[in-house]
């Protein structure tokens, strides 16, 4: 198991992506603290996951300074230390370039940037002082390598976890903690749906899509458990995209 023995936090675990990721870094072996913003969520996603191993769960806010601290504070009680992060928690909020509001800008990039350095420089300093490296994996997206129409603050934010990542991998590099990201495109999950109705974002994407159907979440899950393990240890700063093809062509 290509992650056996790794003690990992995953953001956002309580359903979606997050979840997959959680399951698979499971079935490699790792022990996990997930946390999510929905408290009773991410309970009941650890319930359901620990069939697969040892897992903890906490519900917060990452995008607020003390809940990371009791994070990573918990993490090290309940495992013992933290070898990866995976930064999955955000959002994105559709609307139109002229009509978004300041609101709306500040909470996208509050829960999408602002919570992956937060929790990223805490669990990066922890790392150093174990001494042994690490890996911390970023979620980005193809939103961060091209724009979309009225996604304008998700776009922006997605860019900027990029070059967060490649910034973190820069200075991270000497404590042999390595800095990546993952770049998913169209995913089909349950947020998709609620976003504006599954199949009307099947209709839109699928035709854009070379391999010709939207990606799982099982699919990104098994590039943040490469990214996390040492079969990428000569990878950092990179951004992976996993999305069928869908950004090779205009």
């Amino acid at each position: 198991m290509r992650l056996e023995g790794k003690r990992a936090i995953i953001t956002g675990a309580g359903r979606g992506i997050g979840k997959a990721i959680a399951e698979k870094f499971l079935q490699e072996g790792a022990r996990l603290m997930i946390c999510d913003i929905v408290e009773e969520r991410i309970q009941a996603a650890a319930e359901e996951l620990r069939s697969l191993g040892d897992v903890f769960a906490l519900g917060g806010d990452v995008s607020e300074a003390t809940f990371c601290d009791h994070l990573t504070e918990e993490t090290e009680r309940r495992l013992g230390g933290i070898d990866v992060l995976v930064n999955n928690a955000g959002t994105g909020i559709f609307s139109p370039f002229l009509e978004h509001s300041e609101e709306d800008w500040d909470f996208t990039m509050k829960n999408n940037v602002k919570s992956a350095f937060l929790l990223g420089q805490r669990v990066a300093r922890r790392m150093i002082k174990q001494k042994a490296g690490g890996s911390i994996v970023n979620m980005g997206s193809t939103n961060g390598h091209l724009g979309e129409r009225d996604l304008v603050a998700y776009n922006a934010s997605k860019a900027a976890v990029i070059l967060l990542t490649k910034t973190m991998a820069i200075e991270l590099a000497p404590y042999r903690i390595r800095v990546n990201a993952v770049s998913p495109g169209f995913i089909k999950t349950d947020l998709a749906a609620e976003a504006g109705g599954e199949e009307e974002f099947l209709k839109a994407y699928v035709s854009k899509i070379p391999l010709g159907r939207p990606g799982t979440p099982a699919e990104v899950a098994n590039v943040f458990a490469f990214l996390a393990s040492d079969e990428a240890s000569f990878i950092t700063g990179e951004s992976i995209v996993v999305d069928g093809g869908q950004i090779c062509e205009e």
